[in-house]
C-alpha cells in the first residue's frame, strides 16, 4: 500500500483471479439482525483485493440503503428502549461527510474503518465488530454486531455502543452464546490495536482516493440474494 493510489478507474483489469480490481464497484452488505433480509447496502470502490486484506472506499455523496423507523425517524433518535421493536423501513440516502475507507481481512470478525476531518485531516479508527464477511460475485454481505471500538489517532481506545449491544440481547436479537462470541472478538481486536498490528501499522491513514474514481451508483437489484459466491 503506498500513500497515493494508482488504481485505473472503476471497471479496470488486471486483478487476480477470484479478486476485484483497484478501481472496481461492488456493495458491502449488512443483514438485519436475526433475519435473512439486507438492511444497509453501501456502494464502495475497491481500493485493495488480496489474499491477506480487501480494502474499499466510500465516498462521500455515495447512495446507500439504510434502515429508519416507519414513519421515517432516524433509527438513532428512537429511545433505546424501543429502537430494536418499531417497525422500520429502509430508505435511500446519500453519504454525508468524507468518505469512509473500510479495511477486512479474511475470517476476522471486524472491519477496520478510517475517518478523516475536512481536509484530509486523520480523524480516527472504528473497529466495526460483525460477522466474518461472505464474499459474492458482487461484494461482500456481514451482519452488525452492535459492539464498536474507537481507536484515536495516539492509539488509545474506548468501547463504544455498548448500551445498544446490551439492549439488542435484551430484545432478543442477540443470544447470550452469540453476545459472548462478540465480546471474545472485542478482546481479539484490543489485543490487535495494543500490539499495533495489522492493519493500524500500514499507514492507511496516508491514503488518498485516485481522483479519476467516480462514485459508485447503487443497483436497483441491490438486495439481490447472491447469484454465486467468487472464488
Amino acid at each position: 500500500m503506498t500513500a497515493e493510489t494508482t488504481s485505473p478507474q472503476a471497471g479496470g483489469t488486471g486483478a487476480a483471479p477470484g479478486t476485484w480490481a483497484p478501481g472496481e464497484h461492488i456493495l458491502w452488505r449488512y443483514r438485519g439482525n436475526a433475519t435473512d433480509r439486507f438492511h444497509i447496502c453501501r456502494p464502495m470502490t475497491v481500493v485493495e483485493d488480496s489474499a491477506e486484506l480487501l480494502a474499499v472506499w466510500m465516498a462521500p455523496g455515495t447512495v446507500c440503503v439504510k434502515p429508519v423507523l416507519s414513519d421515517g425517524t432516524p433509527v438513532h433518535r428512537e429511545p433505546l428502549a424501543t429502537r430494536y421493536t418499531k417497525p422500520r423501513t429502509l430508505t435511500r440516502s446519500p453519504w454525508f461527510g468524507t468518505g469512509v475507507l473500510k479495511l477486512a481481512r479474511p475470517g476476522d470478525p471486524w472491519s477496520v474503518w478510517l475517518f478523516w476531518d475536512p481536509g484530509w485531516r486523520f480523524k480516527n479508527y472504528y473497529v466495526n465488530l460483525e460477522e466474518p464477511r461472505s464474499r459474492w460475485a458482487r461484494g461482500v454481505d456481514s451482519e452488525d454486531h452492535f459492539l464498536d471500538i474507537e481507536v484515536r489517532p495516539d492509539r488509545s481506545w474506548e468501547w463504544r455502543d455498548e448500551d445498544e449491544f446490551a439492549q439488542a440481547q435484551r430484545a432478543g436479537l442477540m443470544d447470550a452464546g452469540q453476545a459472548e462470541r462478540v465480546r471474545a472478538a472485542g478482546r481479539a481486536a484490543v489485543e490487535q490495536i495494543g500490539a499495533w498490528g495489522t492493519p493500524f501499522d500500514a499507514g492507511w491513514e496516508n491514503w488518498r482516493p485516485d481522483p479519476a474514481w467516480t462514485v459508485p451508483e447503487l443497483p436497483a437489484d441491490w438486495d439481490r440474494a447472491p447469484a454465486r459466491l467468487a472464488s
